[in-house]
């Protein structure tokens, strides 16, 4: 049995980047990091741009001006103007090339075909130059940017549909118990809904991960072996929920060793989850989790994540974590460390009823978990506790 830090420096030490380049539609990579630089094909704005509604002029030596037309967004034609003259122009339309400035509606005063400006202004006022955000054949936006909403907006701004991202890993889920029945169909004497496995479902979902497969096994040491080496084979992650320990019946351990993957760890000195492995095959990452779904999701949060952001090339591996204080009290038992689940807010941090590693009502209240070393037995209301913040 090992440490937690431990098992953590041998998650980050062991999962390698993937490095693979795939194709995405603009409007479908959202969450997905650049594989290479982006250069924009186009200026933008491509034409120099009204800022906002009102005139455009050609400057000239006094404040009254000469109205000839009408400038709107979208129009093609361009209108010239001789000293003195104006257009009414709006945001987002294009300025002709004779008008040198953009007098905003409010402080322009009309009066048929003249108009009259409040006070002079300078060249180029309230016009967005051509090529203000980028030039073509400039960088866009670079390698390894993350594609958030504004980043997808802003290339199909510059007319790029498609971009070259990094592979996202392909993940397989399996659970693991004869006990185990769908939600939805009549719960029969000694049976429970599987709940683990559209969990840690929605938790990949949660971090953009959607390249997903769900997989049941029942408890059979022949089925168990077939049903690990083809997930293994076909995807770069696996995570098995169930059948880790050492009951006549959790056949995972045997199984994984005889499809000969190479044991990192198995067990961890922590609370919840301490039968947790964790090995790998060719290049492929296995993690075979605790069956309490707490546990599960606990391991989930601490040593799958790292494993995750680190095949993603990221530099921060873990999820954030500050210190809070504490406003309840709060003994362990027994010596492990333990992920305590909580709610996190203001700099305060609440530890929870209900930490039993099967329980799920507590998790679904939680924001956080409270780390507790081993070293410590006991926290009392005002003591400074380190805190895990989940994703949301």
């Amino acid at each position: 049995m090992i440490s937690i830090k431990e098992a953590i420096t041998s998650v980050k030490l062991n999962v390698k980047p993937l490095l693979k380049a795939t194709t995405k539609s603009v409007e479908k990579a959202g969450g997905y990091f650049l594989f290479e630089d982006i250069f924009s094909p186009i200026n933008m704005p491509p034409f120099r741009q009204s800022a906002m509604d009102g005139y455009a002029l050609n400057l000239h030596h006094n404040l009254a001006y000469k109205l000839i037309g009408e400038v709107k967004a979208g129009d093609g034609h361009q209108p010239v103007l001789k000293k003195g003259e104006a257009v009414r122009i709006f945001t987002g339309a294009p300025v002709p090339d004779t008008a040198n400035a953009i007098m905003m509606q409010e402080k322009v005063k009309s009066d048929g075909n003249l108009i009259n400006i409040e006070h002079e202004i300078s060249l180029e006022h309230n016009i967005r130059p051509f090529g203000e955000q980028v030039k073509a054949g400039d960088i866009a936006l670079k390698k390894g940017t993350k594609l958030t909403p504004a980043a997808i907006g802003y290339l199909i701004s510059l007319g790029i549909t498609e971009v070259s991202v990094f592979s996202k890993p392909n993940i397989a889920i399996i659970t693991t118990g004869n006990e185990l029945i769908e939600a939805g169909q009549e719960l029969s004497y000694g049976k429970i809904y599987e709940s683990n496995s559209k969990m840690l479902l929605s938790a990949l979902y949660n971090l953009k991960f959607y390249d997903v497969t769900l997989h049941k096994v029942e408890d059979d040491y022949s089925k168990t072996v077939k049903k690990l080496n083809d997930v293994i084979n076909e995807n770069d992650l696996v995570l098995i929920t169930g059948g880790i320990s050492v009951g006549d019946y959790d056949f995972v351990g045997k199984a994984l060793k005889e499809l000969q993957v190479e044991e990192q760890f198995y067990k961890v000195k922590q609370k919840p989850g301490k039968p947790l492995f964790y090995g790998k095959k060719a290049g492929t990452q296995i993690f075979a989790l605790p069956g309490n779904p707490a546990a599960a999701l606990s391991c989930f949060y601490v040593y799958v994540y790292i494993a995750l952001q680190k095949m993603m090339n990221r530099d921060a591996l873990e999820l954030p974590r500050t210190e809070a204080k504490s406003t309840s009290h709060y003994e362990k038992k027994g010596d492990r460390a333990q992920f305590l689940k909580a709610i996190f807010k203001n700099g305060e941090v609440e530890i929870l009823e209900g930490q039993n590693s099967s329980m799920l009502q507590t998790f679904a209240l939680s924001n956080a978990l409270v780390y507790a070393p081993e070293t410590v037995s006991k926290i009392k209301i005002g003591d400074i506790t380190e805190v895990i913040l989940l994703p949301v």
